[in-house]
């Protein structure tokens, strides 16, 4: 076998030229939808159709009816850098195009059973254009509409290697979905519709504005939960959009849209922008976001990641500060509050925390409180008034049970602090409980101890139907199988939605689409962990488990003991399943030292 690397120089050929920029924009179908539907809007489509099959493997077909091209200008497009949206060197500086990269399409032509129909609006007759990986096989006249017909079909066809790593059907679709979310969110005023193997996923008609197509996206549920960011304006950057409301938050950026001059992409002074200006959240986690930042061409750089899903900034200060002062701006429509007021009500529930927005404003001097995060506290009932004044110690004895390790033998109920803390005395000292993070060891010992739905299923009188994001969507279908394990019984009922039939009893108060929202965003988070083969178990478990960290309500005397009593059950009762600790305990010894009785 003589060797091919002798060190002499080469001019590839074509074809493996065009393969191995296959491999930079190809990355799978959802790349070939996102390229076509790019040249689409480029073209000034004002309706895009997407058809797919077997997950983009078999067939996409993407077809518009902008401004089509000559039967040369589509030859032009299968050569390598030929492109219509720059001329020269400095137009790379000032792109207002979603795409100019010449080599795409033939690209995509070189690894696929390619073909492309188009006709100008000017013109009595289109061409049609067919090639076998990267090689023209036709050219012909075609009776066709105004605009551009392209189907790629049998995708790596030519390259095995290439096409053994695609992903399950199910997989790829979900991907294209996500493509289809984020174009047609970014740009509300084009007609969309996406069809896989026959079946209609989308149909989407033109919007009037950004709320209005997240509604036809997301749902009315999403878009309830979100305030506008309006127009704000620092220098030559201004941003508008969505931004979530401070009252449920998910722990990815999976609901977060950002778009650069129309651009779906990212930037490390977006995310700090973010995290700096919406109120602080338990934990990491993120609010849902539609953020349109639009500035000068010449400011941003685009071409700094092959696929443009990264950009820079020459500015990132203007940015971050234009990103901050509009996410603040919606958050924070003032309303002025009498100081007296404020203080009156904190002093009148003392058991009834702030919300966290509440408590941001009052770091300020002019006590700024806002439509949405002013304190709503209630006073505390007149039969409780003594229980809070003056709580009664009761003394409680736990049962021996060889299958836990339990934390004492007898506890004393003291109180419930005005920040949500649990005070128990023990046989060894004093312990302050989180109750969230009880009710999520509890929760989830619970689940992963049962794993039969007749068990743990309540049936709702009423199915609820809950609409997720298509990503969302894809990933709870998948873990069907676990899901339905741990007491939920759902169906799918249309696009992207699944209609619930029973929930887990331990679930019955809290909101089911947030709790599916959660299982889904987790899911996303621990895909890559698969140290066992019961790892979507146990995550779906601690999913579940986590959505009673939102709920802080007061607790009763009788019902902190059940939880004390319960929680002493547990295998592992010192920690959450998140790892976080659910207690912190002081001995008696301890605190006779501190206290100097030694």
């Amino acid at each position: 076998m003589i060797s091919k690397r002798d060190g002499h120089v080469r001019v590839l050929p074509l074809i493996v030229a065009n393969k191995i920029a296959a491999g930079e924009v190809v990355e799978r179908p959802a790349s070939v939808v996102k390229e076509l539907v790019e040249n689409a809007i480029d073209a000034g489509a004002k309706s895009i159709r997407i058809v797919i099959a077997s997950g983009g493997a078999k067939l996409v077909m993407v077809q518009d009816d902008g401004c089509g091209m000559t039967k040369e200008d589509a030859l032009l497009s299968l050569e390598r850098q030929a492109t219509s949206k720059i001329l020269d060197v400095d137009d790379i500086e000032n792109i207002d195009t979603l795409g100019f990269r010449g080599e795409a399409i033939p690209s995509i032509a070189s690894v696929s059973r390619f073909s492309i129909t188009t006709r100008r609006h000017d013109s009595d007759e289109g061409v049609e254009i067919s090639v076998t990986a990267g090689s023209v096989n036709n050219v012909t006249s075609a009776g066709c509409p105004p605009g551009t017909i392209v189907e790629v079909r049998d995708l790596f066809c030519n390259v095995p290697v290439r096409k053994k790593f695609m992903r399950s059907k199910m997989t790829e679709e979900g991907h294209i979905k996500t493509i289809f979310t984020v174009t047609a969110l970014s740009h509300p005023e084009i007609s969309f519709s996406l069809t896989a193997d026959g079946r209609e996923l989308y149909r989407l008609t033109a919007a009037t504005s950004t709320l209005e197509r997240a509604n036809d996206l997301f749902g009315r549920e999403f878009t309830e939960n979100m305030l506008p960011i309006k127009n704000t304006s620092q220098g030559k950057v201004s941003v508008t959009g969505l931004i979530e409301r401070p009252n449920r938050s998910f722990s990815t950026r999976a609901d977060q849209y950002i778009f650069i001059n129309g651009r779906p992409a990212s930037a490390p002074a977006i995310a700090y922008a973010l995290k700096e200006a919406y109120p602080n959240r338990q934990g990491e986690c993120r609010p849902a976001a539609v953020i349109f930042i639009t500035l000068p061409p010449s400011m941003v750089d685009v071409n700094v990641h092959p696929t443009k899903r990264e950009v820079r900034f020459t500015d990132n200060n203007a940015v971050k500060n234009a990103i901050i002062e509009a996410i603040e701006n919606a958050l924070s429509p003032k309303i002025e509050v009498q100081e007296s007021e404020v203080r009156k009500r904190e002093y009148s529930a003392p058991f009834e925390s702030p919300s966290i927005a509440a408590e941001t404003s009052l770091k300020t001097e002019k006590k700024v409180y806002t439509a949405d995060t002013a304190p709503t506290l209630k006073l505390p009932d007149i039969e409780d008034e003594e229980t809070h004044s003056a709580p009664v110690p009761l003394e409680f004895a736990i049962e021996p049970d060889s299958s836990a390790s339990k934390p004492w033998t007898w506890f004393k109920f003291l109180a419930q602090t005005a920040s949500g803390y649990m005070l128990i005395e023990t046989d060894a000292g004093v312990v302050t409980i989180n109750p969230q993070a009880a009710r999520e060891r509890i929760a989830f010992e619970q689940l992963m101890s049962t794993g039969n739905s007749q068990t743990t299923s309540q049936p709702l009188l009423i199915p609820e139907t809950v609409q997720l994001s298509p990503s969302d969507f894809a990933r709870i279908k998948a873990s069907l199988k676990e899901i339905v394990s741990m007491g939920f019984q759902l169906d799918e009922f249309g696009r992207d939605t699944f209609k619930i039939e029973a929930i887990p009893q331990l679930i019955g108060e809290l909101n089911i689409s947030s709790v599916l929202a959660t299982i889904a965003h987790d899911l996303a988070e621990g895909a890559h962990r698969r140290s066992s083969e019961k790892w979507r178990e146990e995550l779906i478990a601690k999913s579940i488990a986590r959505s009673f960290a939102g709920s802080n309500m007061k607790m009763t005397e009788e019902g902190a003991v059940k939880l004390v009593e319960e929680l002493c059950s547990c295998r592992m009762p010192y920690v959450c399943p998140r790892g976080k600790p659910v207690m912190i305990f002081t001995s008696t010894r301890e605190l006779n030292r501190k206290f100097d009785r030694a």
